[in-house]
């Protein structure tokens, strides 16, 4: 029996599925509306799709390299127990790989890509994973990088994931630097790489808080403008020190700066390196969490299977 866009379209509604399963539905029933439904419901998809309602806040940043490519991912789900699990640490080391096998332009690229040891794409498997796992699940967001040395760095199990990006000259293995300077990143979380990124605005913004904050000193309110203007350009250097990666005292030896130990460290080993460029991920950082009792959620749904 054949069977049309608007079938699908129709189906979709019915089941709250996703088009692309909706239409392999159809296809597999002959295009039998009642039939489709029943082999969605065989496959668990209109259970997945129930599923992915639900707020996913937890989860895990995962960095890693592999063959040279780096790849840092976040991808959440609705627990911590979840998080801890081998299925869902599996997963997300596989949207690892797809990231960095696919080059992805997006999530809609990634989702659109093969998954790992598979005929069917990411956006195929994600269904029969939320099933398998239990929970919603959201690749939210991924960056990869390709040239120069990347060195991957996971804090707390994957509460944060950075990936470090570094230009390596004379043929030394730079892991060491490139974690140091990672962990300094998992821990500070600077604003800036460098000072030379901080822009016009923010610079204004920091000078006009610094004024007003000596308009409000006793000691200070009476001195001349120009003397403030040349306190506060003394106080710009302390706001470096503080929100630029490279410009940072390092946490191991604060007798130095992270670029310092940078190039000493290189030195050291008969090279050189320069920092180019990093990505930190924290899981469900700006995700707003609905307030819920998992417990009393899940005792519900039992006694809901009692009537």
């Amino acid at each position: 029996m054949a069977f049309t866009a608007q079938d699908v379209k129709t189906l979709r509604e019915m089941t709250n599925v996703g088009m692309m399963d909706c239409k392999r539905a159809l296809q597999e029933t002959d295009g039998d509306m009642d039939k489709a439904v029943e082999w969605l419901r065989e496959k668990g998809l209109a259970k997945a799709a129930k599923k992915a309602g639900r707020i996913a806040a937890e989860g895990m940043a995962f960095a890693t390299v592999v063959g040279g490519v780096g790849a840092v991912v976040e991808v959440n789900c609705e627990t911590d127990f979840c998080a801890g699990s081998a299925p869902f640490k599996a997963f997300v080391q596989d949207i690892a790989q797809v990231v960095i096998d696919s080059d992805p332009a997006d999530v809609d690229a990634l989702l659109a890509s093969p998954y790992p040891g598979s005929s069917l794409t990411v956006a195929q498997t994600l269904p029969d994973k939320v099933m398998q796992i239990g929970e919603n699940l959201q690749i939210r967001r991924f960056t990869r990088f390709d040239r120069n040395t990347s060195v991957a760095y996971v804090h707390a199990g994957g509460k944060i994931g950075v990936l470090v990006n570094l230009a390596v000259e004379g043929g030394i293995d730079a892991t060491e630097i490139g974690k140091d300077v990672a962990m300094q990143i998992a821990a500070l979380a600077p604003r800036f790489w460098d000072k030379t990124q901080v822009t016009a605005d923010v610079l204004e913004e920091e000078k006009k808080i610094a004024l007003a904050l000596m308009d409000q000193d006793p000691k200070m309110a009476s001195k001349p403008l120009p003397v403030k203007e040349k306190i506060v350009l003394g106080k710009m250097n302390k706001f470096y020190e503080e929100n630029c990666l490279l410009q940072q005292a390092f946490v191991k030896d604060g007798a130095v700066t992270v670029e310092q130990y940078i190039a000493a460290a290189a030195k050291a080993l008969g090279g050189k390196v320069t920092f180019v460029d990093a990505v930190r991920y924290m899981r469900g950082e700006g995700i707003e969490k609905k307030e819920e009792n998992f417990a009393d959620e899940v005792a519900a749904q039992m006694n809901m299977g009692k009537k």
